[in-house]
């Protein structure tokens, strides 16, 4: 393993005596392990241990990057000279600049120091498991499409010449199945997942038995007459619309005019009992993170409370840009990737309703688990028009599968006519939503 402290002490010697505003110096490493089985085997395997450095450069206004995987003295010389050329010839702006160094709360419960002892066979054998409990959830599931196990551990070490001089280390893993239930000739496809930060904390029998109920439940689905009514959006479904509404939230895309929010902070859009929030410090999240990706320490930001928009997400540029404060919104992929401003875990916070209070009430409505084509949306205009499969309600009762329905509308109009928000948040990706109910909704069938 390279020492990515010293890796970086090498480069800032390079850079030393050298005519620059400012200086960015980025190094990684991280050790990726990808498995997936099938029938019992091991289908695919990937493993790599990359390491990598980068550096941004200020010089006159204009801001360079860089990278290299290469640590020879002369290919970080010529990593130098590509970014100082960068900065040279981009246009001035006053807004490029780096951050100041600021407190932040280290985590060391983000990596598993466990996690390289496990032999790799074990892993290959959790995989084949998660198949095994997936076929066995059920008499319907005849066979499984894939069964994966996936591992990252990463080190990270960012400094800059105003001072900021911090890293961490961090592991992340996750395991998904997809089965295939079959039944009076017809078949019907379903996936589950679940992300930790350590070996252990994977439950995949919990895994396996929400990929088959999901399979299961649509075997014998029909399609319905169109029809105006209630909606319950569950946490995955739910997730999406927030996850087209996110955009809204960056200063970056309020400044360029694209944000469906802009001018509208301080008015109530969503119902009080709506709280939205970026968190880059919430425990077990995807994004959770001591710092940005420029080295601002993680915060939690709340944009919505009480259904009042009273915030947006910021990173140095942009906060420069208007005259506001980073909210440690700098997002990076890899230390080959240049910041940009993004979402860390973006999420509706829990309400109190369980599932069944949520369908009570309902003599006839529609509960949606699957949507079709959302990449169609529009996040500037928060327009959709999507397919959409579920399960009808009937007196508060879940009666019938649904296929072949669509729905369309403005996420804005979707999410001012939430009713209920239910208790099961889940983080399908950095976004994360409980289960919605909404008042009313067109519904095209048959």
């Amino acid at each position: 393993m390279v020492n990515i402290s010293e890796l970086a002490d090498s480069v800032e010697r390079q850079l030393q005596g050298r005519s620059l505003d400012a200086w960015e110096i980025m190094t990684g490493q991280s050790r990726t392990l990808s498995i997936e089985v099938k029938e019992g085997a091991v289908d695919t395997f990937k493993s790599a241990e990359p390491v990598a450095v980068s550096i941004r450069l200020l010089k006159g206004g204009g801001l360079g990057f860089s990278y290299s995987s290469s640590f020879a003295a002369a290919d970080i010389e010529r990593m130098i000279a590509a970014a100082l050329t960068g900065a040279q010839v981009q246009t001035p702006d006053s807004c490029n600049l780096l951050p100041a160094p600021a407190a932040f709360t280290p985590m060391p419960e983000l990596y598993d120091p466990a996690l390289a002892a496990v032999p790799v066979a074990a892993k290959i054998a959790r995989a084949i498991e998660l198949e095994r409990l997936a076929l066995a959830a059920d008499f319907r599931i005849t066979r499984v499409r894939k069964a994966a196990y996936g591992e990252n551990s990463y080190d990270v070490h960012l400094r800059n010449s105003l001072g900021i001089c911090a890293g961490y280390r961090g592991s992340s893993l996750s395991c998904s199945v997809a089965p295939l239930a079959e039944a009076a000739g017809e078949s019907q496809l379903g996936w589950d997942f679940a992300f930790a930060n350590s070996y252990e904390a994977l439950d995949i029998a919990a895994i396996a038995t929400g990929a088959a109920a999901r399979a299961t439940a649509m075997l014998g689905a029909r399609t319905i007459t169109s029809m105006r009514a209630p909606v319950i959006l569950d946490s995955r479904v739910a997730g999406e619309f927030l996850e087209l509404l996110a955009p809204s939230f960056s200063a970056e895309n309020l400044f360029k005019g694209k944000s469906l929010l802009k001018g509208r902070e301080g008015e109530r859009l969503f119902p009080e009992i709506i709280t939205i929030r970026d968190d880059g410090t919430l425990a077990g999240g995807m994004a959770t993170a001591p710092f940005d990706g420029e080295g601002v320490p993680a915060q939690n930001t709340p944009l919505v409370t009480g259904g009042v928009v009273n915030g947006f997400l910021f990173d140095s540029v942009y906060a420069a840009r208007m005259g506001a404060a980073t909210t440690g919104n700098s997002a990076r992929a890899g230390v080959k990737g240049l910041p940009h401003l993004g979402i860390s875990n973006f999420f509706i916070e829990n309400g109190t309703s369980s599932p069944a209070a949520l369908l009570a009430g309902i003599s006839r409505g529609l509960l949606l688990t699957s949507l079709i084509g959302m990449h169609t949306a529009n996040p500037v205009s928060g327009d959709f028009s999507v397919g959409a499969t579920g399960c009808l309600i009937e007196n508060g009762q879940l009666t019938q599968p649904v296929k072949g329905v669509a729905i369309a509308g403005n996420v804005l109009e979707l999410f001012k006519n939430i009713e209920m928000v239910g208790s099961d948040r889940r983080f399908y990706s950095a976004v994360g939503s409980p289960s919605l109910k909404i008042a009313s909704l067109e519904i095209s069938g048959d």
